[in-house]
């Protein structure tokens, strides 16, 4: 299998790869602290996952936990996480920000102020 066959769920405190044709779950993976909401993000070879204020980075082909890091004094809550790598080399993520480029453009050109 291939990455882009999957789709990759995260919700108490547990992280499911479906399978994006059949909806099968290939692998689960639960955290051993936090119990509570899961943020992802995909990297071309990890899978970046935060429970709790917690970080993992897994294996996103078989959920193998790589490594740990409990992001002492950050606090708890919903994460965000960012990282250039994350758009991988689809070509749908120029197109994207081609278009929201020209609609900003549109926007600005045709926009009138009301002061």
């Amino acid at each position: 299998m291939k990455i882009s066959d999957f789709v990759f769920s995260g919700f108490n405190s547990r992280v499911a790869a479906i399978n994006r044709r059949t909806g099968q779950i290939l692998w689960q993976w639960q955290a051993p602290k936090g119990t509570c909401y899961v943020s992802l993000l995909l990297e071309a070879d990890m899978l970046v996952v935060s429970v709790d204020g917690y970080m993992y980075g897994l294996a996103p082909l078989t959920g193998a936990q790589r490594w740990y890091n409990p992001m002492s004094g950050f606090g708890t809550g919903v994460t965000s996480l960012v990282s250039i790598n994350g758009t991988g080399s689809s070509p749908v993520i120029p197109a994207v920000a081609e278009v929201s480029a020209r609609e900003s453009n549109n926007h600005n050109t045709h926009s009138t102020s009301i002061y």
